[in-house]
């Protein structure tokens, strides 16, 4: 009968618990629609504005410090954007080993003599790179608790203002690409110097190109100077929309591993239920077994 006990407090616990499951994947399902609305509005204007900013490059000749490659890379800064709660599956695992990978690839030798910093968005990101001892110069928790452009910006303005003074000399971003509810491509982006040659070619790609390679624009004070405006507005756009990328990817695996619990859990009741049944049909067999061996040890008699 203890057994039974316990069985029917499992079936209990487990109730509860794909309650839980059940409710937190409602949520999340709420919140990827916003987070998808505020991603898909954002990526016609951060594709359009890299265009714009390709075709200044191609026309202005301007030799802007953001432009510049360095001869050679002396300090690189890394932007890791995670997520601040867990229960997402391997969102946040499977990004931070692409990074780790990719430093171990390319920049163990700035790692191992503490030139590559990191700037972690996340309390997930946050606690994973301290722990392995990576040199994390600052952090970011409870970024996603409130969501705003003016944060996000005021991260890229920093890291571009210590490029243009020669504190580092590459600054990368490392986010979750939303691709589909169970799918994110997990990227790695250079984004300072910036690359004149890939902005070419994205400028090249527009479904303007004939009728820009015939049209001459007249800028207004003049090309360069519109350039050095816009190309602030340009990389702080690009942290923007890999924020907005990595928030709808976060919903997405959330509201996917919280479905797979709650049908685990539901696969778990099942079988338990039927171990409760088979117990319980035991216990009926073997207390009918003594009444009819009781029964007949008083006919006996």
């Amino acid at each position: 009968m203890a057994n039974l006990r316990d069985i029917r407090n499992r079936i209990s616990s487990i109730e509860n618990t794909q309650q839980i499951t059940k409710a937190m994947k409602m949520v999340a399902a709420a919140k990827l629609r916003k987070a998808q609305q505020r991603m898909l509005a954002t990526r016609p204007y951060a594709a359009k504005m890299q265009s714009v900013v390709g075709r200044l490059v191609s026309g202005a000749g301007a030799d802007n410090i953001l432009l510049r490659k360095p001869d050679q890379a002396e300090k690189i800064l890394l932007i890791v954007v995670g997520s601040d709660r867990g229960l997402c599956g391997g969102f946040n695992n499977n990004l931070f080993k692409v990074v780790e990978k990719s430093i171990q690839q390319h920049y163990s030798d700035f790692h191992n003599d503490g030139k590559l910093d990191l700037i972690t968005i996340g309390r997930k990101a946050d606690g994973y790179f301290k722990k392995r001892k990576y040199k994390v110069v600052d952090s970011h928790v409870g970024f996603f608790d409130n969501l705003n452009y003016a944060h996000t910006a005021s991260i890229m303005t920093d890291a571009a203002d210590k490029y243009a003074h020669g504190q580092y000399d590459k600054v990368l971003v490392a986010y979750n690409e939303f691709k589909s509810v169970i799918a994110q491509n997990r990227l790695v982006d250079e984004v300072l110097p910036i690359d004149s040659d890939r902005l070419k070619e994205v400028e090249a790609d527009t479904d303007e190109t004939e009728t820009l390679a015939v049209t001459e624009y007249i800028y207004e004070p003049d090309a360069e100077t519109i350039l050095n405006d816009i190309l602030p507005a340009h990389l702080n756009m690009q942290l923007w929309k890999a924020v907005l990328e990595s928030n709808a990817s976060e919903q997405g695996a959330r509201m996917a591993a919280m479905d797979n619990a709650t049908e685990n859990a539901k696969e778990l009741e099942r079988e338990l239920r039927l171990k409760y049944n088979q117990a319980r049909q035991s216990a009926i067999t073997t207390e009918i077994s003594e009444i009819v061996s009781g029964a007949a040890a008083l006919e006996d008699m």
